[in-house]
């Protein structure tokens, strides 16, 4: 018996299939949303350490750490929040910074540095510790103080500029973390510098990007990835594993 996709042309094929890569990750990501506890409140969910950190005063080290938690409520099913956090070296408290929907974007330590978002806790997504986190902190605040969307009003949830966005525009700064925000990062293919080709966050290849509705990244890094309103189908050719929708990365930890 012939495929069901015999006769079909090269483009339609390839259509298909990019859409069943998009419904089936979301569909079960939906089913898992579903199936769990909805009945979180945003105003009393648990926004505690999830214990991820040493204690500040306790490790002298000066420290680098990106986090990535499901967003609160059915935005969970699609997306994650992302934030950043660092100590210098001595310092006897982490640095937090996220940017948000409400009140000034830009927020310094308005939530626990590894604390759970609304309740779920957060992933590591990139680390580093000692002389490596010392050569790259002080080009954080710089380039945070550098973001050009700043001002009140100028988040927007979908398809950017959000906290992903933020937060890939300050990896920008330090290639050498080599960081990459999940598939579920909506808004991190957002152009926050406004152009429409640039080098990947770790310099090691190239974005397009239509406003965050539609782009194309290529890096070694980053691997390959295709964004079609907001939503990244992708593989990971350095450490093998699919980039899908919803789900996340399926195969090795990046």
């Amino acid at each position: 018996m012939k495929c069901c996709f015999a006769g079909l042309p090269l483009l339609r094929k390839t259509l298909i299939l990019l859409l069943f890569l998009l419904l089936l990750p979301i569909s079960i990501s939906t089913a898992k949303y579903l199936l769990g506890d909805r009945s979180v409140n945003w105003q009393t969910a648990d926004r505690s350490s999830a214990g991820l950190l040493p204690a500040a005063a306790a490790h002298p080290d000066a420290l680098v750490r990106v986090f990535t938690a499901r967003t609160v409520r059915w935005k969970g099913i699609f997306a994650v929040h992302s934030w950043v956090v660092f100590k210098e070296k001595g310092a006897s408290r982490y640095t937090r910074y996220d940017y948000t929907a409400w009140g000034e974007p830009i927020r310094v330590n308005g939530f626990a540095a590894d604390g759970r978002w609304f309740g779920d806790a957060p992933e590591v997504v990139a680390a580093a510790v000692g002389e490596a986190a010392v050569q790259m902190i002080p080009r954080m605040p710089e380039a945070i103080e550098k973001y050009q969307w700043r001002a009140y009003g100028d988040y927007r949830a979908w398809p950017g500029p959000n906290s992903n966005t933020f937060v890939n525009a300050v990896l920008a700064s330090v290639p050498e973390l080599k960081a990459v925000l999940p598939p579920t990062a909506i808004g991190k293919d957002y152009p926050y510098d406004g152009a429409l080709i640039a080098p990947t966050p770790s310099h090691t290849g190239f974005r397009v990007s239509l406003g965050g509705y539609l782009g194309l990244t290529l890096g070694w890094v980053e691997g390959v990835e295709i964004n079609f309103l907001g939503a990244v189908i992708g593989v990971d050719l350095r450490r093998p594993a699919l980039k899908l929708p919803g789900l996340g990365r399926l195969g090795l930890a990046a």
